[in-house]
């Protein structure tokens, strides 16, 4: 009986164990059947996997384009640089970028970049930065800023701003500046996007041993960059504009657009003026460069895919050894006004030389006194811009504009005599010219420049009837009448010039008759210089609004340093309009512009008389309230000043050039000096002289002279030869 048990016992055992063998057979016979599949089927793709890659593409900034003047000399160009770069890789390791950051803090001094200011670190480091680094230097110290009960309430955000918060300057003030800044640098860029560590005043040491170490610096670089340089100075510095650095980058009003474009976030890009307003033209293309990273992220290799280029050049209009003529009789003259007692507001002067066929600016000068903040001494600086910025009324000099004005509105005829006398209107004070001129006709009018004249010109124009001792009533809607006539000389409109922000001027908002007659004699609205250097040149050309520019070309960049690379795109001359008026009208209204600087007493005989180019211009005084920057030292008692303009064209048989020179709050009273006059004979005089200088030896002006009578005015003129 027990041995049947115990057979039975031993039967059931091995059944169990023969059920395990199998099983386990099976198990090992599937892991193997999978080992298999995995190694045999499956086995390439899985090595591919480990040892995959990625490719990503980045752009890579190029230099910009140059700047040259009409004669091909160099004003805005690159000058290379020693820099220092980092490229962040994929997933970067905080820690490891602070590894990094110490290790190059040993090697470079950030605080040189500025070598005038000692404190520049102090200044730039901000304290969010310090505080940035802190976290990432000490994350013991970081989560103790944090209560355990707090880690439950506050998600990550909320918790980053609360240990910002409880961070303190005694946590900051052991922190090593120096790395602080490397190490802010090297997380404001994009990844795999080189960003500038430092660039500016890296010395031949700092350079040497960065790239001797290259080795325990991962993502660090050494490199060639660039940076605008100005072969002329501040000459023109505010009409060029400026580019944003690196660590700037895009300006935050500008940011969507120029990503839309392609850009990244650090770019440099014009900020302001031609740097801007041909930002597409100079930018160029960038370099693409493919880098391989492993999963990780780490930078396996990088490769150009191509090499990009520069940006394209500027070929501008302006004549820079004309320029820098102009800016230095400019700033004598400045100066001298201001040793005047009466001159004591004083402060900025502006003087543009135009082409009037085809409207390039040969010179856009302007200049302003200031007080530097430092040493509290009064300094010349640029301002070139306010030609186009500022407007103010500028008195007489539109006078042309109301003649012809009364011509085409036939308030008065060519020849019409009207007596010059003091006006005794009923409620006002005895209104006269300078002088009591009597009888006299349009000519001799414009070359004394009376204000009666136009005064009753404009009474005529308003239908209005001039006694004695009686009231006028006058049309006010003669104020659109006027205005409109004066804009198609360019006054009171944009010129159209191809630089932003320039202002139309202002209109006077009362429409009451005494302000209807000072309209007449530019002493109502406000005008630009550009505008009045458009208006004469309208009045030059035989009536054709020609809009300024100041590019000439676009040009390929060039290879060879000593020549200009092929011309892409030529700016064209375009004629805005033509106005109103009979070719006899305007053919009259250059002959007063003559007389007044060459017969008799024309106002501007005693600076122009003796020229030997043949001028033809008129003078301007507007009596006017001083707005300057010391406006507020005065309360509600605005001092009275005069503005004192000149426009003019020479030869008066055959102009090749117009100016207009503009001197705001001149002197205060009656009288005083007259440096719109002595200005413009020097500016005008320069221009000659150097022309000259350049016919004899062989550099000519061969487009100058050349008219555009008889255009269709929505024609656009092709020019393709460059001026000298």
């Amino acid at each position: 009986m027990l041995n049947t048990e115990s057979k039975k016992k031993k039967k059931h055992v091995s059944f169990r164990f023969n059920m395990i063998f199998f099983l386990v057979f099976c198990l090992f016979s599937l892991l193997i059947l999978r080992l298999g599949v995995v190694q045999i089927v499956y086995g390439d793709d899985y090595k591919r996997e480990v040892q995959r890659t990625v490719d990503v593409t980045v752009n890579s900034p190029v230099p910009r384009g140059k700047m040259y003047d009409r004669n091909g000399k160099v004003i805005v160009d690159n000058t290379p640089l020693n820099a220092i770069t980092y490229t962040k890789k994929q997933n970067a390791d905080p820690q490891e970028t602070l590894k990094t950051a110490e290790n190059l803090s040993k090697l470079i001094d950030m605080n040189t970049s500025n070598p005038m200011d000692p404190d520049y670190l102090k200044k730039t480091v901000s304290v969010r930065d310090q505080k940035d680094f802190w976290l990432v230097k000490y994350p013991e110290k970081a989560q103790a800023l944090i209560k355990k009960s707090e880690l439950k309430k506050l998600d990550a955000k909320q918790l980053y701003n609360l240990q910002l918060k409880r961070i303190t300057d005694k946590d900051l003030s052991s922190l090593n500046l120096n790395t602080v800044a490397i190490f802010s640098k090297m997380n404001s860029g994009y990844t795999l996007n080189s960003q500038i560590i430092k660039n500016q005043n890296v010395t031949p040491q700092e350079y040497a041993e960065v790239s001797e170490n290259l080795a325990n610096l991962p993502g660090v670089d050494t490199t060639t960059d660039w940076a605008r340089s100005y072969a002329y100075g501040n000459t023109l510095q505010t009409i060029l504009g400026n580019v944003s650095s690196s660590q700037q980058g895009i300006p935050k009003d500008e940011l969507e657009k120029y990503l839309a474009q392609g850009y990244s976030r650090n770019d440099r890009v014009g900020t302001s003026y031609l740097e801007q307003e041909y930002e597409d033209v100079l930018q160029g293309q960038k370099a693409k460069l493919q880098s391989k990273t492993d999963k990780s992220g780490n930078i396996l290799s990088t490769e150009t895919v191509s090499d990009g280029q520069r940006g394209d050049d500027l070929v501008l209009t302006i004549d820079m050894d004309l320029q820098q003529q102009v800016e230095q009789i400019i700033e004598n003259g400045l100066w001298k006004l201001k040793q005047n007692p009466a001159s004591r507001l004083a402060d900025r002067v502006f003087v543009v030389l135009m082409d009037p066929h085809t409207g390039e600016i040969l010179t856009m000068a302007g200049k302003q006194i200031v007080n530097n903040p430092q040493t509290g001494k009064p300094e010349m600086k640029d301002f070139a811009l306010g030609n186009i910025t500022t407007s103010y009324n500028v008195g007489s000099a539109v006078k042309g504009a109301t003649v012809l004005t009364g011509y085409e509105t036939g308030a008065i005829q060519p020849g019409q005599v009207l007596v010059d006398e003091p006006l005794n209107i009923k409620g006002t004070p005895l209104e006269k010219s300078w002088k009591t001129f009597g009888p006299i006709n349009d000519l001799r009018a414009l070359q004394v420049s009376s204000n009666v004249y136009m005064w009753k010109t404009v009474i005529a124009m308003a239908g209005g009837q001039y006694a004695p001792g009686q009231g006028l009533k006058l049309n006010m809607n003669t104020f659109d009448t006027i205005r409109q006539s004066f804009a198609q000389f360019g006054l009171g409109k944009v010129t159209g010039i191809d630089l932003p922000n320039e202002t139309a001027g202002f209109k006077g908002t009362e429409r009451i008759p005494g302000k209807l007659m000072y309209l007449g004699i530019g002493q109502y609205d406000t005008y630009t210089t550009i505008q009045l250097a458009q208006y004469v040149s309208t009045i030059a050309n035989g009536g054709y609004r020609v809009q300024p520019h100041i590019v000439k070309e676009i040009r390929e960049p060039s290879t060879d340093n000593k020549e200009l690379g092929p011309i892409i795109e030529q700016v064209p001359t375009k004629i805005l309009d033509k106005i109103n008026a009979q070719d006899s009208w305007i053919q009259r209204v250059q002959q007063g512009f003559k007389m007044v600087m060459q017969v008799g007493d024309g106002t501007a005989v005693k600076y122009f008389g003796s020229a030997d180019y043949d001028p033809a211009g008129k003078t301007g005084t507007a009596q006017a309230f001083y707005d300057g920057p010391l406006r507020k030292q005065f309360g509600k008692n605005d001092p009275e000043v005069m503005n004192l303009s000149l426009v003019a064209f020479a030869p008066a048989s055959n102009p090749e050039i117009a100016m207009a020179v503009l001197v705001p709050w001149a002197y205060e009273g009656a009288t005083g000096p007259s440096p719109n006059e002595e200005i413009g004979r020097q500016v005008l005089d320069a221009y000659f002289n150097l022309k000259k200088q350049r016919q004899q030896v062989g550099q000519m002006n061969p487009t100058a002279g050349q008219t555009v009578q008889n255009a269709d005015p929505n024609q656009v003129v092709q020019k393709n030869s460059p001026q000298g």
